[in-house]
């Protein structure tokens, strides 16, 4: 993460001194940028259906299994409908006076057709494409639960598919070791380009997510949590939970919480199954700060497109957007960009896109990471409300 910084701070400082000559850096930026599209439709499949064919399926396990993704999508989507608010008093894309010049601007889609086109393709080959994201995530999980509920007879594919993730995890990690100097040049290039207006609506960005972010942190989640265990739980859950936060605001990871969060949940009194489940899950597919961010993608990217950013279509067509991307944010070695690569995709911007959000996904990163990691642990106390009822947190010592 600090070299990544630092490689965009110096693609910014090398746009504004180069200007329009900064355009020979870009070929360095297309090379990054190929290595990650052309790595990701594996990367996602293997990610998805490895985490599912490695969970149990007994009956409690798919009962805690079902409320854990009931809360993590309404999460996402409170986080969601909490930026769009914040969003429309305070366009983080105002005063934007120019487009990119590379594609025609994408049009917004209606949710009917959103649904259509984003969950199904009419081919198999279709799937081997990142234009076919969600399609190939669902395809995935499918996998994934098939592979679960066969057993020992699946057992040999189920190694396959954790070596596979194994693998492409350590080849994203190898691709992001040339992150720093492609984005950097390609973020040069950009800056060089456009000028440094581009400065001024990043900072837009900065005095809106942050805000917003930090308040949903503690007002959301006390609200979540006084629900799920009362003043006991609330009292637990904020002694407890700092050493997930800072663990999450210094390493940039949920991955790296893990262990910190599962800790701080043994503390709140969150029995073993569901824990265990939850929050190794969660650091992969459950991300509210990431859901805050990625509205700020999108709504930065229509106003960029000069698109309307107005009216319920496409408000929850953000909102399905925002909670889709979090499913291949967490614990995916350079997941944010995956994230952001899923937005540009699915809205069909061009690929010049895709480094504009990603600087924003930089900004942003740690309020991000530390709500998305603390999110999980949220989502233990609820999932155990509604398990074993408002009081399971003075019972633990009892069950």
């Amino acid at each position: 993460m600090t070299f990544l910084f630092l490689g965009i701070a110096s693609g910014i400082f090398l746009g504004l001194v180069l200007g329009p000559r900064a355009v020979f850096l870009k070929p360095l930026g297309d090379i990054f940028l190929n290595l990650l599209f052309t790595a990701v439709v594996p990367l996602v499949f293997f990610s998805m259906s490895s985490a599912i064919s490695s969970m149990g399926d007994t009956r409690r396990m798919a009962r805690v299994m079902g409320w854990m993704m009931f809360f993590f999508v309404l999460t996402g989507i409170v986080a969601s409908l909490v930026m769009i608010t914040a969003v429309k008093i305070f366009p983080p894309f105002a005063g934007i006076p120019w487009a990119l010049p590379q594609g025609d601007p994408p049009a917004a889609l209606s949710a009917a057709e959103v649904l259509v086109r984003t969950f199904t393709t009419p081919d198999f080959l279709d799937l081997l494409s990142k234009k076919s994201m969600l399609p190939l995530i669902i395809f995935a999980l499918l996998i994934g639960v098939a592979t679960a509920a066969s057993r020992e007879k699946g057992a040999a594919f189920a190694r396959f598919l954790v070596a596979g993730n194994e693998v492409m995890g350590r080849v994203i990690a190898l691709i992001m070791l040339y992150a720093p100097i492609g984005l950097g040049a390609y973020i040069a290039y950009l800056v060089g380009t456009m000028g440094a207006q581009l400065m001024g609506s990043y900072a837009r960005v900065f005095i809106v997510y942050y805000p917003v972010a930090l308040l949903y942190f503690f007002i959301a989640f006390s609200l979540y949590v006084y629900w799920s265990a009362s003043r006991l739980g609330l009292k637990a859950f904020w002694r407890s939970i700092p050493s997930t936060a800072l663990t999450a605001l210094a390493t940039g990871s949920s991955v790296a919480t893990i262990p910190v969060n599962l800790e701080a949940a043994k503390k709140i009194g969150v029995k073993d199954e569901v824990r265990d489940l939850i929050i190794p899950l969660g650091a992969t597919i459950h991300m509210e700060g990431s859901c805050l961010g990625a509205i700020v993608k999108i709504a930065f990217l229509f106003g960029l497109f000069q698109i309307p950013f107005t009216g319920w279509d496409v408000w929850l067509t953000a909102i399905g957007i925002a909670v889709l991307s979090g499913t291949v944010i967490s614990g995916i070695p350079a997941g944010g960009m995956i994230g952001e690569l899923l937005i540009v995709t699915l809205y069909g911007f061009p690929i010049a896109a895709l480094p504009l959000i990603t600087m924003i996904g930089t900004i942003i990163d740690p309020p991000a990471t530390m709500i998305n990691a603390v999110g999980d642990n949220v989502a233990c106390m609820m999932v155990s409300r509604v398990m074993n009822g408002r009081g399971w947190i003075g019972k633990m010592d009892k069950v």
